[in-house]
This record gives structure tokens, sequence and C-alpha cells, in this order.
């Protein structure tokens, strides 16, 4: 009780001190634009509160504000932001452990957390990562609410499904799927893994999901329904939908790619249907010539790097080199043009947990294919006819066929679909996330 009252007393003479948990926050991405979108909402509401956001990186602070200005359009006042520096990056680095990641990541992150309370011991505690295992420590050592923003779950009832029906997929090797036994341990150590998310998912106050799918995981896993708040991730549609095509009759047929090249994203499956749609038009090569695959995105490392190198080899290997153009770690201007220049965006990525990209394709006035799982499914394209804003798919025949029928679309068809995708994403602006948001974290601002 008197952690509590020493700090209601400071709390009360120099306003509230919230913490951001982000060890990553200069890295650009989807979750940083939620972080600091987020802290833009907190310094306008609460404008007494001073900002602290924990993070490995090692950049000097101006530098990563004036990241978040450029990338993000989101400029918040220097002096309200301080960076609390963590010195153990490795205990939460996938690489860091070759088996056994999810929980060894997961108990790693809670060094880390450690080491976070250690050096600041805040009023309110404020995840944006997904590292549900540092919520006990904040919750009963710091004695502070505990809220939290999941872009993903880190375990699934769909993730056990496919380790139990011994499906190959980039979290589930041939060899373990092969055998019986690998199979079988490794759905005990999910399912006491999913056990354990649960209770420490269990001791956050506040949870903020992304959309409906990791809604209906978190509801499954966490089972605390009072205290969870559907918030759409905040996207740039505004600019976007200002975006006119630049594209002639003359010109070739681009079909866009916006994904960091991560497994998850599954550039193999776009380049499957790649291959598919050439064998379609196998007596129809004039039209095959005008098509071009355009894959957009950022590499974290080496491993990243290597993964782009492996998908070069795969176009040559399928005889697409012609067809498949890369543009890595590109700048925004460059992708700005590509929206101007392209007509067909693909999304690839089963379950995605929500579909950033896939919303801001749409904006941009492109006629987006996406895989029919997650996020796209449940929250963002709707494929009726009467309503219809993008197509959705999952197999590479799938999606080649669905690339020719946007090819193939007549004019005012292709205009109503890309007006009623327009129309649609409104809902995932950053203003209605800034009302969610601030919506759902009032409990943890509150001075009872």
């Amino acid at each position: 009780m008197r952690i509590k009252e020493r700090k209601l007393t400071r709390r009360k003479r120099d306003g509230a001190n919230v913490a951001f948990f982000h060890p990553y926050c200069n890295a650009g991405g989807g979750g940083e634009r939620v972080l600091w979108v987020a802290i833009k909402a907190i310094m306008a509401r609460y404008p007494d509160a001073n900002i602290h956001i924990y993070t490995v990186e090692t950049a000097e602070p101006q530098a990563i504000l004036d990241k978040a200005q450029n990338q993000f359009s989101v400029k918040v006042d220097p002096s309200k932001v301080q960076f609390v520096r963590l010195s153990m990056r490795k205990p939460i680095e996938a690489q860091t452990y070759p088996y056994f990641t999810l929980l060894m990541q997961s108990l790693g992150s809670m060094l880390l957390g450690l080491e976070a309370f250690m050096k600041l011991n805040p009023d309110v505690y404020i995840d944006t990562t997904g590292y549900a295992f540092t919520y006990p420590i904040f919750r009963y050592l710091a004695a502070c609410p505990v809220g939290c923003y999941v872009h993903y779950p880190t375990i699934t009832a769909a993730m056990m499904r496919r380790v139990k029906h011994r499906i190959v997929s980039y979290n589930n090797s041939s060899l373990i799927a092969r055998n019986p036994l690998f199979t079988w341990c490794k759905l005990l150590y999910y399912k006491i893994f999913g056990w354990l998310y649960g209770v420490v998912g269990r001791c956050a106050d506040v949870v903020m999901v992304n959309g409906t799918w990791t809604e209906e995981h978190i509801h499954e896993l966490w089972a605390a329904p009072l205290s969870t708040h559907r918030v759409y991730p905040p996207c740039d549609v505004t600019e976007l939908k200002q975006l006119r095509s630049l594209v002639k009759p003359s010109d070739p047929i681009r079909i866009v790619s916006v994904a960091q090249f991560r497994p998850e994203k599954d550039h193999p499956l776009m380049l499957q249907a790649m291959y598919e749609l050439r064998n379609l038009l196998i007596n129809n090569e004039m039209l095959w010539n005008k098509i071009q695959l355009v894959l957009v995105g950022g590499c974290r490392g080496e491993a990243d790097e290597q993964r782009v190198q492996h998908l070069r080899d795969l176009a040559k290997h399928l005889s697409l080199e012609r067809s498949v153009h890369f543009h890595v770690n590109a700048p925004y201007a460059t992708l700005l043009q590509l929206y101007q220049t392209s007509s067909i965006a693909l999304h690839a990525m089963w379950n995605e947990h929500f579909g950033i990209s896939v919303v801001e394709c749409m904006a941009a006035g492109l006629i987006t294919i996406a895989h029919r799982s997650g996020g796209p499914l449940a929250d963002i394209v709707e494929t009726s006819e009467t309503s219809r804003t993008g197509f959705l798919a999952a197999e590479p025949d799938e999606y080649a066929r669905a690339i020719l029928e946007v090819i193939a679309l007549p004019t005012d068809e292709r205009k109503r679909i890309i007006e009623a995708a327009r129309a649609s994403v409104d809902r995932f602006s950053e203003k209605e996330f800034e009302k969610s948001f601030l919506r759902a974290v009032e409990p943890l601002m509150r001075i009872d």
C-alpha cells in the first residue's frame, strides 16, 4: 500500500509516468505506427503525462522521433518522451533459441521486463508488442495498472491444429510433421505454453486487440471478455485516398505486394501464383508479357536478406525472373509511386492478424487479392457481388484465376470496386484509432 500511496502523491504533483514496452520502437513497421499514434493520443488527452518507452534501440532519441515523424507523420513533443534503455536484447531474439523458441523468448521477455521495472517503476504500464509474460511483473511488483495492445496472439488454436494434423509450415518443420512422437511432444508443449499464456494474459487490466480474428483467439486463450476491446490499428488512409492512378492502357499490368520479407508473409505463394498464371496464359503470350509482380518489403537483417535471395532463386527456377521485381527497403516516395502505377495488389499471409498493407492498398485505389483467412477475411475485404471491395484466395491457382478476373473487369465494374474499397477503409483511420484507444485506456489513467 505504501508504494501505491507514494505513487499517487507523486502522480498528483508531477503527472503520471506512462511507460510503453516496445523494445524495437525504431523498426518502422505497423506495430511502431500503433505505438507512436498511441503516444500522440495520450499526450493530447493527458497533457501532464510523462511518456517513457522501454527500448533496446541504441539510436539517438531525436533520430527515433524524426523517423516516426518522417515515416508515420506523427510528431510528438521531445521534452515529454524519455527512452529507458534496456541492455538485455538477446533474451528476446528468436535466433537465440533454436528450440522451444516461443517459451524461451517469453521467459527472456520476463528478464527484459525485470530490467525495465528496475530502471523505472511507472504509474501506468502499456505493452504494445505482445510480450504478455511481462504483465505479472508490472501488476504485482510495480503495483501499477497494466494495459496491452495485442497485434497477434503468441500462440493460437490454429497453430495447434496445424501441428496436430502434421502440416508442414514455417513454424512446424517437416522433421516434426513426419514423426508421430515428435508431433505429440510438440502438441503437449504448445498446450502447456497456451495455458501459461492465458495465466499471464489475464494479468492485464485492459486488453486491446487489433481486429475480430485476434479478438476471438484472445477470448479463447485469456477468457477475459469484459476487459477486451477491439481497437483497429491506425492506417494511413487519408493521404492514400487522394492518390490518382497514373496507369495508361499501354503500361505494364503491375501487381504489387507490400510486406516485410519474413517467412510468415509467404512470398513463395505469390511466385507460385505467377507460375500458375503463366500456365493459364500459355496461349496468350502477349498478355503474359505485360504482367509484372513487384515485391516491396523491408529486411530486418541478414536472415531476411538471405530470404530475398532465395526468392530471387525461386523466381529464376520458375523462369519468372523477367516478370518479378524486388524493391527492398524502398523509401515511402517509391511506394507511393508504385501505388499510382499499379492496378492490383496481392497479400499472401495465412491468418494475417489484421492486414494494414491490405487496407493501405485498398485506400490507394488498387484492387486487392488477399488471403482468405485472418483479418482480411474477418474485417477488411467484402466479396459479395453487391458490395465487393476486393477478392480472396488461398491456393496459387485461386490467386492466378483471381488476377485474370481482375484484369478482365469492365471499366465501370473496376471503378465501382475501387470506390467501395476506398469508402470502407475510413473505419481504420488514425482518427478512429485514437478515439477507440483513449476510450479503452481511460480506466488505466484514472486516479482513484
